[in-house]
């Protein structure tokens, strides 16, 4: 009895303490006025390169920001921007779950708009040389995505399955996906093993409820209902639900800086 009434108050602080985090880190309110859905924010947060400015060069970053809502301190939305080398406007991915039958949207929102008040994180970001051979592997990622008509926030396939699947498709984008997105384990009975979303890892998942997740960019993560409990051993930290993690930072850094010359038109 007393090694289980420990396990359940064990388990009972790792499910609050996350929560309790998130919360304090953005209490309801502290915007100031409620805003509904159709009122939040949704301007640039000016963490993207300027296009224009950076016409020479092939860039691709991926953000995730907090969902909309009390979801938001459980879940983060995810999406991939990209623009080639000559190009002077981004393209934006992301799976929405309304408005139409294909949930996998094109240019839906600012490239890094606010996610209806939240304002996103950067996960990866590459930039110069090879990067539009990357690009390639992304729109053939998108193309080879297996629900492009099916959405369930819980326990997927959803927004954070869509770009787990890119990452998996694409290993050169080394993503590391946070904890708390929820939905990035999500796989079907009929593949339950395979690799994990940074495409340098290995996953085992029933349907996103029940697995785990091993590699250099994750480090080890268990999922249990959705929640990804875990250590990251690369940037040393606590992979945690809700927050994502509790420790040193992961904010990506820019891979290959060199700008490649605009094509000639």
């Amino acid at each position: 009895m007393g090694y289980g009434k420990w396990l359940g108050r064990g388990v009972l602080l790792a499910l609050v303490l996350p929560f309790g985090l998130s919360l304090a880190q953005h209490p309801p309110g502290a915007d100031g006025e409620p805003r509904s859905w159709r009122t939040a924010p949704r301007h640039s947060a000016g963490i993207a390169p300027d296009p224009a400015a950076n016409a020479g060069t092939a860039i691709v970053q991926v953000y995730a920001a907090q969902t909309y809502g009390w979801r938001g301190y459980f879940a983060v939305h995810p999406w991939v921007i990209y623009k080639r080398s000559g190009d002077t406007a981004f393209t934006r991915y992301d799976v929405i779950g309304w408005g139409g039958n294909n949930v996998v949207r094109r240019n839906h929102a600012l490239p890094d708009g606010l996610w209806f008040g939240a304002t996103p994180q950067v996960l990866a970001d590459h930039r110069g040389a090879g990067v539009d051979a990357m690009i390639d592997q992304i729109e053939a990622a998108i193309a080879s995505y297996p629900w492009p008509d099916e959405y369930r926030a819980y326990p997927g396939p959803n927004s954070n399955t869509f770009v787990a699947h890119i990452g998996r498709e694409v290993p050169a984008l080394n993503l590391d996906m946070p904890a708390n997105a929820i939905g990035k384990d999500y796989r079907p009975l009929t593949n339950p093993v395979g690799l994990s979303a940074s495409g340098h890892g290995v996953q085992a998942s029933l349907f996103g409820l029940l697995g785990f997740t091993a590699g250099v960019e994750e480090g080890l993560e268990f999922n249990v209902l959705g929640l990804g409990f875990g250590i990251d051993l690369n940037r040393p930290a606590l992979r945690l639900p809700s927050i994502g993690r509790l420790g040193m930072d992961n904010q990506a850094a820019v891979v290959a800086v060199a700008a490649e010359p605009a094509p000639a038109r």
